[in-house]
């Protein structure tokens, strides 16, 4: 990708001005119009959001869409629409044992509620603080409790079973880091105690570890960034056996989704470890050393988004995607929506554009030269998701982010009439990630705290 190196947050500001008033909008049609008893909605088809189901891991990227636009703009609407629904439709979703997506609908709800609350930004009494703290704790021990051991660690395991670890819940990991600094624990079997910020560091070094490649020969196919979606594990003796993939081409290309997450992922766990103090540390190892795992999977995982994207910042769904050459030298020009061999996915670009604003500003804060262009390379891809033809203006579309992908393998997304691959529609994390990534850059603008998970809280 080309990185625009005299772009700031401030010259995006008439941009972000015309995006909070579309995001509104899109969010307003979707609480008049949806029908929330087919389930939660996942993404578009002809510009109506409809449903999937496989496991229902978007609704809380719904209600927390509105409490992001509230943050962002003041609108009192939007906050009612976040905490009523939070409050009378998630409860399912902090108990759920099925899955490992609670730092997608707890944290994005109850968590945004609740750092609003401690910034002082709601009124709230103590009750309503106890409430979200309570959802908070229980969603973090809930996730924590699917846990695999292996020989050197552990991982939380995906919805497919013990077996699996899945790049994505890296970005989860922050419901056990929250429930953690509310003072929480998970309790076991004959109350075994364990602790939620050691699991939480533990999957993320197994995550560095086996779903982040580093050039090191590990196989074939081994690029410095490239992730596999899945990895497989032996239950029986715990050892790693081969990557894998759910929603990407093959365990040996890289979904993109899934490379966004590690890349948001790796760099949130940066800054979270600063918070850190070193009471907490005790059990957990050499701090420097697990900050320079982090440190070198977030890198990598930028690195190669840099490398693999369009020149607009761009990415398609799979770098390793059977007809990619057919696009001969996508790196080199502007990605193509509307192209007929693969798809792009603007959802993988929102969600890296934070990943890339994160570690720019952590290097940055450490004096290292390299903070600069991360930075702007993250600037340069919001700043594409801004315009056309990624930013959804027709009113009659629900969606906010266009050109977003669920399932490419599986033929879940929708394809126009005239196309011969899925375009011009939008996904709820989509969605989400776009308001997420804005929210950072218009608190940066307005000059307020720098937005983060952990925003507020302090061990309990």
């Amino acid at each position: 990708m080309e990185i625009n190196t005299t772009i700031s947050a401030t010259s995006l500001g008439k941009k972000l001005e015309s995006f909070w008033k579309l995001s509104g909008e899109k969010i307003l049609s979707i609480e008049d119009q949806y029908d929330e008893s087919k389930g939660a909605p996942v993404f578009t088809e002809a510009g109506k959001y409809t449903t999937r189901g496989w496991t229902e891991w978007t609704q809380g990227f719904q209600y927390g869409s509105s409490i992001l636009q509230f943050d962002a703009t003041g609108d009192d609407q939007f906050l009612e629409i976040g905490r009523k629904n939070t409050v009378e439709k998630m409860a399912s979703h902090v108990s759920h044992i099925g899955v490992h997506d609670h730092g997608f609908n707890n944290v994005s709800t109850y968590g945004n509620l609740l750092r609003l609350m401690l910034e002082g930004k709601i009124e709230g009494n103590k009750a309503e603080q106890q409430f979200y703290e309570l959802a908070l704790k229980i969603s973090g021990a809930v996730q924590a409790s699917r846990w695999t051991n292996y020989d050197q660690g552990g991982y939380i395991y995906s919805f497919n079973g013990p077996h699996s670890l899945f790049v994505d819940t890296v970005r989860t990991i922050r419901a056990l880091e929250v429930s953690h600094l509310l003072g929480h624990s998970l309790q076991a079997e004959q109350d075994a105690n364990h602790s939620l910020l050691h699991r939480a560091i533990q999957h993320a070094l197994s995550t560095a570890k086996y779903s982040v490649f580093y050039g090191e020969g590990r196989d074939q196919y081994d690029d410095w960034g490239r992730t596999a979606h899945e990895c497989i594990f032996n239950t029986n003796n715990g050892s790693y056996r081969c990557p894998n993939s759910q929603q990407g081409f093959s365990g040996f290309t890289t979904w993109t989704r899934g490379l966004s997450w590690a890349m948001l992922g790796f760099a949130e766990q940066l800054e979270f470890l600063e918070t850190i103090d070193e009471s907490e540390r005790k059990g957990l190892g050499d701090m420097a050393e697990i900050k320079a795992v982090f440190l070198k999977a977030a890198k990598a995982t930028c690195d190669f988004y840099i490398a693999n994207s369009s020149l607009d910042g761009i990415t398609y769904w799979d770098t390793g995607a059977p007809k990619m050459h057919e696009l001969k030298d996508y790196q080199t020009k502007n990605a193509d929506p509307f192209n007929e061999y693969e798809p792009v996915d603007s959802s993988a670009s929102a969600i890296g554009a934070q990943g890339l604003l994160r570690l720019g500003k952590y290097l940055k804060e450490k004096n290292d030269p390299r903070g600069d262009m991360y930075f702007q390379a993250g600037l340069s891809v919001a700043d594409t998701l801004l315009d056309d033809p990624y930013l959804s203006r027709n009113k009659g579309h629900q969606g906010l982010l266009l050109h977003t992908i669920y399932h490419y393998p599986n033929n879940w997304d929708y394809i126009p009439e005239g196309s011969k691959i899925p375009n011009g529609e939008s996904c709820m994390w989509g969605d989400y990630h776009i308001r997420e990534v804005m929210l950072l850059l218009q608190r940066m603008i307005d000059e307020k705290s720098y937005y983060t998970f952990f925003q507020g809280l302090t061990k309990k």
